[in-house]
This record gives C-alpha cells, structure tokens and sequence, in this order.
C-alpha cells in the first residue's frame, strides 16, 4: 500500500512542480506589472487614492487568476474552482453590500473628478472645505470647523456645487437708494468704488450695474463684476463697506423700511 502511494505521488510530482512554477514566474509577472501600471497611472490625473484602488483591485484579480491557473495544473476540476470562487464571490457581495457601494461610488467620483482635496464645495446642504477622498468616503471641514462625512455612495448621486473650480467668479451684490436719490448718480458711485479696487476685474466682461427692482421702500441697484475665485469673499465684503462710505461721503441715503399709516373718519374727540 505505501508503494502504491508513492507511485501515485511520484505521478503526481510533475504536476506539482508546474503549479510551483506557474505561481513563481505568475508573481513575478504581476509585480512588474503592478510596478508598470503604476508608473503609467501616476502620470495621469486620477488622484492618487483612485490610482491605489485601481491598482489593488488589479493585483486582486491577478492572483485569482494565477491561483485558478495553478489549481487547473494540480488537475483540480473547473467546475469546483468556479463554484467555490462563485459561493465565496456571492457571500462577500452580500456581505459588503453597502461598502461595495461606497466603493464603487468613490470609484465614479475619483474617476470623473467633480472636486478634489481643497475646494470648497456644498454637498447636501453642507458647505466647506474637502479635507479628504478615500476609497469609502468623503470628508469636508466647514467654516467653523466642524467635520462632516459622505458615504461616497450619496455624493455619487448627490448635486454638488464647487465654488472653487473655476478661475474667475462672478460677484453679485444689491444695493438700496431712497426714491428722492437720483439712481444714475448711485450708479456712477458705484462703478468708481468698483473700479477703485484692485481685485475687480474688467473680463470676460466689465462690470454690469443698472437698476435691478423697485421696491416698496428703494430702488434696487444691481451690481455684476468679475473677481478671481480666491479673492471672491474679500472683493464681496470690501465692496459692501467701500458702497456704503461712497454713499455717505455723496449724500446718498440707504433706505429703511417704513411703514405710513393715515387715519380716515377718526372722531372729533381724537
């Protein structure tokens, strides 16, 4: 009997030194792979968490294969190979369900790139800086500093506003006179404190003010100047002060709500 299974097993060793060789030469291969494909992706513009990601889950799919390849030389049938790989695959999804969702949405926001680490962008009613993009979620520091984390999944699917993607914005602001004020004057006010700043700028157009509403207590003057996107909320300020020190410096009078109430048929004896 001993006999028997050392002839067997003699039988059987060419079989196993050929599922030795094929994971030997097999690692080798992936490695230098791994090491290609990541020279090739750094020098793309996926962010180095998605680069990460993508590569890993190369790495992962590789050795599967190289272990299915060293399996099949061991003469193990296929088709256990497939159902176990299969059993394992649908107890892992069930499992991970909700992960692999988060996975698969921070893999749509690294690829298609709606904002990356320090722009300030709203998600969700939520405003701030983004601190950080991993694999499963998103997080981003309001102003006050407080910490606030996405599952990728919902920002996958959520409308995002990046204030900060672009160059250039465009500043709105609106500004009050009184009915008695002449409004071209206000105007040209205006448009010289503008111009007297030196974060406004005059393109891709210049600065747009014309009289925007009539209101039950002011006429509402309109403002549009072009800023750059880092100067925005200092441009915004400085213009709210410099308008209002204008005004008072020309006479113009900023309105307040007020309300006139006449008394008609009163009695005599009041």
């Amino acid at each position: 009997m001993f006999d028997k299974y050392i002839d067997k097993l003699t039988d059987y060793v060419p079989y196993i030194l050929g599922a030795a060789l094929i994971l030997a030469v097999g690692v080798v291969v992936i490695r230098l792979f791994v090491r290609f494909l990541w020279k090739v992706l750094s020098k793309t513009k996926l962010e180095e968490t998605g680069t990460r990601f993508l590569i890993s889950a190369i790495k992962a799919a590789m050795y599967v294969i190289l272990v299915v390849m060293a399996l099949s030389e061991l003469k193990v049938p296929m088709s256990s190979i497939i159902a176990a790989l299969g059993t394992a695959g649908l107890a892992i999804v069930l499992g991970l369900k909700d992960s692999l969702s988060n996975v698969a949405g921070g893999f749509i926001v690294m690829l298609e790139r709606p904002f990356k680490v320090g722009d300030y962008i709203s998600i969700g009613g939520n405003e701030g800086t983004v601190e950080s993009i991993t694999i499963l979620n998103t997080k981003i520091l309001t102003i006050d500093n407080k910490a606030v984390i996405f599952p990728n999944a919902t920002v996958a699917s959520a409308t995002i506003t990046n204030f900060t993607q672009q160059e250039q914005r465009r500043l709105e602001l609106k500004f009050s006179v009184s009915y008695k004020e002449d409004h071209k004057r206000a105007e040209e006010v205006i448009l010289k404190t503008v111009e007297a700043n030196p974060l406004s700028l005059n393109a891709p157009d210049k600065p747009y003010i014309r009289v925007c509403e009539h209101s039950d207590n002011a006429i509402i003057i309109l403002l549009r100047v072009w800023v750059k996107t880092e100067n925005y909320w200092e441009l915004r300020f400085g213009l709210l002060s410099d308008v209002k020190d204008a005004f008072d410096e020309a006479g113009i009078s900023i309105p307040y709500n007020q309300l006139d109430v006449h008394f008609d048929g009163a009695p005599n004896n009041q």
